[in-house]
């Protein structure tokens, strides 16, 4: 039998034994999720699942290793690693690969500092010392020309947390005797602005020390949360987003110039970057677990809104220690959306932070977020030269309302899209209507599931009626007992999905009515043996096929 030209059978021999392409017009292209089973062993992160990528970004590994000895983050998304062995040093990591998370600055000395969170009455002489022992410690004593020392890093972050925020703590203070009494005998207002003031200049000597003692030249600065606008998980909402970015009263009084009552002063001009810490609280059943993506959003466009320092948040795989789900692991879908999102909304790296893990625990976590890495990296030319971020609503108003988030990135006449709506129920579909300029689509999200697609500008969509079955994706590839079709938008006619063998016989037939239709379509195909097949996926207008493995 003969089949015509554009009959799906011959079309499929076609490219089944010429290798000629079928003919498409490019419209969108997504990051599919790779066939990925986290997690490894307890202890364990497989970073073999994982090809080997990189990012246009300050990616930090702070988290332990895990029997790593072959620095494998390095070669999985991030920049830089904060734990470095000896065996690796020199071989496989070079200083410019290296962060170093400086803990315990203000601790151990028993000092005012320490103990009562007050900058008065410090012994600054025996806190120099003990930054020269770790200054000197860290470079082995190298000093360059002028006689600072040398750091084998390429960035360095300090962590102090030694302030109280609040006003009303501050006054508290008061009730200390070892506080001096010039202190204590001043009015409360008085004592809260002599406290602001002198714990201020406290945290900018300390960072000036370092700059003083240490040659920081191409290796940026910065603090663990010392951020204009360091809040509570609550209290986002109680402010509206103008109130957040123009009113000088939420700005933290660390980083801002007492004279002029904007962001400033002596600690903030010591800091390169700024490292919020974007921590999650609660886990799912509970309600407001579903903030938890517009929280960590909020951290880093509040931020930018007060600072043109770059930001790079702190992201934990746990739960914070302070609302009972700690020490579980995040959701698969939690790590994913912590691992693309913030780059839509202006972050210029994260800090992957852990500490006291059981070695015990599954990991699986871990591998979610090197995953969401991953599949941000097809898209690694997005956020490379000139590039505009699409923020339709901000990230305290999506808390306040409770929708789903979605950012674009532009470049040229792409726009690349992250979608999420962390509100939803694991089983509902969710329409968000995504637009830019004249351009404008319909995504249509599967319960909680991370979008990542790219669409090109010059495509107008228009009804849906005249587009055809165009790029779409059919994933995993090899399969094992499900494959997936994911449809740009969702089918407006029923459509057709066939798998053929190499001898031209279709083994499998669904038919997808375009009323019941998921943009991610699942199939299960465990009835077919292993080997090589073609999805044929066919409305009453157009073809579409993919060679897809099946392998047991």
């Amino acid at each position: 039998m003969r089949f015509p030209a554009t009959h799906p059978i011959a079309l499929l021999f076609c490219w089944l034994f010429t290798g000629i392409a079928l003919p498409a017009k490019s419209q969108v292209r997504c990051a599919d999720p790779l066939s990925l089973t986290p997690a490894t062993p307890p202890g364990q992160v497989n970073w073999k699942k994982f090809p080997e990528f990189t990012l246009p970004f300050t990616l930090i590994y702070g988290a332990p290793r895990l029997g790593d000895t072959l620095a494998s983050p390095l070669r999985h998304g991030f920049s830089h690693l904060a734990t470095v062995l000896p065996s690796e040093f020199g071989t496989l990591v070079t200083p410019r690969e290296r962060a170093l998370d400086w803990s315990g600055f203000a601790f151990g000395l028993n000092q005012p500092w320490e103990t009562l969170l007050s900058p008065w009455d410090n012994d600054t002489l025996a806190y120099q010392a003990k930054w020269d022992w770790f200054i000197t410690q860290t470079s082995g004593g190298y000093t360059n020309a002028k006689g600072k020392f040398i750091f084998p890093i390429s960035f360095l972050a300090v962590d102090i947390e030694r302030f109280l925020p609040t006003d009303d703590r501050i006054v508290r203070l008061k009730q200390e005797p070892k506080i001096p009494a010039a202190y204590r005998n001043l009015p409360d207002a008085d004592f809260i602005s002599a406290y602001k003031r002198d714990m201020t200049a406290l945290y900018g000597m300390g960072l000036r020390y370092i700059r003083q003692k240490v040659d920081l030249t191409g290796i940026p600065l910065m603090t663990y949360s010392d951020v204009p606008i360091r809040n509570t998980f609550f209290n986002v909402t109680g402010n509206t987003w103008t109130d957040w970015r123009t009113n000088p009263e939420r700005v933290s009084f660390l980083v801002k110039d007492q004279t002029t009552n904007r962001v400033g002063g002596p600690f903030y001009q010591q800091l390169d970057a700024l490292g919020p810490s974007a921590y999650y609280y609660y886990d799912y059943p509970s309600p407001l677990a579903p903030d938890y993506l517009a929280y960590m959003l909020f951290q880093i466009e509040a931020n930018q809104a007060w600072s043109d320092k770059p930001i790079i948040p702190y992201v934990w795989m746990r739960y914070h220690d302070c609302c009972g789900s700690f020490p579980k692991f995040l959701q698969p879908f939690m790590a994913e959306a912590t691992a693309i999102f913030p780059f839509f909304s202006g972050a210029k790296g994260l800090w992957f932070w852990d500490h006291g893990v059981d070695p015990t625990a599954s990991f699986a976590a871990y591998e979610h977020f090197v995953h969401g890495l991953y599949r941000l990296s097809r898209f690694a030319d997005v956020f490379t030269g000139d590039y505009k971020l699409v923020i339709p609503k901000s990230a305290r108003d999506h808390m306040d309302d409770r929708t789903p988030i979605w950012r674009g990135a532009v470049k040229d006449n792409r726009i690349l899209i992250a979608a999420h709506n962390p509100y939803a129920t694991e089983t509902q579909t969710t329409r968000v209507p995504v637009s830019y300029g004249s351009w404008q689509t319909t995504l249509t999200l599967k319960g909680r599931e991370v979008y990542l697609c790219q669409f090109d500008l010059t495509v107008v969509t228009g009804n849906n009626e005249e587009i055809a079955l165009t790029n779409l994706k059919v994933f995993p590839n090899p399969a094992v007992d499900q494959v997936t079709v994911r449809f740009d938008r969702l089918p407006t006619r029923p459509v057709q999905i066939s798998f053929v063998d190499l001898l031209g016989r279709t083994v499998l037939r669904r038919v997808v009515d375009a009323g019941t239709a998921y943009v991610n379509e699942s199939v299960p195909v465990s009835p077919l043996k292993s080997g090589l097949y073609t999805v044929i996926i066919t409305d009453s207008r157009s073809t579409y096929t993919q060679k897809v493995v099946i392998n047991r």
